[in-house]
């Protein structure tokens, strides 16, 4: 949910990546990727639970594209 928090707030890209741990009913990270991916911030990209490497490779290529214009 802070993922689609942080992109209603911000205008650039978000990238959020749920995680499998956490407390209450998170479903191993079900909960937190179903909150991010109906999320109505049209900047939110979303990658699988605990992607933490897909997260990072995605900002990377945001980052590597926006150096270029």
């Amino acid at each position: 949910a802070l993922g689609s928090a942080l992109g209603g707030l911000v205008g650039i890209p978000v990238v959020a990546v749920p995680t499998s741990v956490g407390y209450g009913a998170n479903l191993k990270g079900i909960s937190a990727l179903l909150a991010m991916v109906n999320s109505c911030a049209a900047n939110v990209a979303t990658v699988n639970i605990d992607n933490g490497f897909g997260g990072g490779f995605y900002a990377a290529l945001i980052s590597r594209t926006k150096g270029r214009r």
